[in-house]
């Protein structure tokens, strides 16, 4: 009994708290368009009206961004902005993290490595980038010397340390697949394999002569 309960409780979880994300995510676009709809004095809305009404917002604000004088005007803004230390700091931070989950980031320096650690253990980690600054270089000794991020598990946190690049053991694992074995502690592949698994004997089972 308690076993069934637990399984039908670690089955239907992740699904009701995904759809409760995303309806929360809609609800909350939804009031900003419906707000953007009143400033024009129309009330009269259907439900997902406001939600519909930034999708399509976004839609246009992609397609301008493509014309080059309306990037470059936007750039022009971003960098006057970026005068003000608080912005320059909450801004580059954000914008940094969605450059970071686009599918459009071409950054090929994002590379999965393991770090050797003093009681012959390794860790996981992803060299972010191949350009450390310079206050940083004058301040280590000598070597090639990499920023390599260390995500924690179950959270949305990590630590950034700087490694001799020869200290690196480069790992063919893409940094999305990587990440995902990081951030769950290395479940999501166990759940995968189990899954595999699973289907293979359901398989066996359905092609079994009888």
């Amino acid at each position: 009994m308690k076993k069934t309960l637990l399984r039908g409780l670690f089955n239907v979880l992740p699904l009701v708290l995904s759809i409760w994300l995303f309806w929360s995510l809609f609800e909350s676009l939804d009031e900003v368009g419906s707000f953007l709809f009143g400033l024009v004095h129309i009330t009269e809305l259907f439900k997902g009206a406001g939600f519909l009404l930034i999708l399509t917002l976004l839609f246009i604000a992609g397609l301008l961004f493509s014309v080059s004088p309306i990037a470059w005007l936007y750039d022009f803004v971003i960098r006057q902005l970026m005068r003000f230390p608080f912005f320059k700091t909450v801004y580059s931070s954000i914008n940094d993290i969605a450059s970071l989950m686009s599918s459009d980031n071409k950054n090929k320096s994002q590379q999965t490595v393991l770090v050797h650690q003093a009681n012959n253990t390794y860790v996981v980690g992803f060299i972010m980038s191949n350009d450390t600054p310079e206050p940083l270089t004058n301040a280590l000794p000598d070597g090639d010397w990499v920023p390599v991020l260390f995500p924690l598990s179950y959270q949305i946190a990590g630590i950034t340390t700087l490694v001799k690049r020869e200290d690196l053991t480069v790992v063919d694992w893409s940094f999305e697949d990587a990440m995902r074995y990081n951030l769950t502690a290395g479940i999501s592949v166990s759940a995968k394999e189990g899954k595999e698994k699973e289907q293979q004997i359901t398989d066996h089972a359905i092609n079994e002569p009888k």
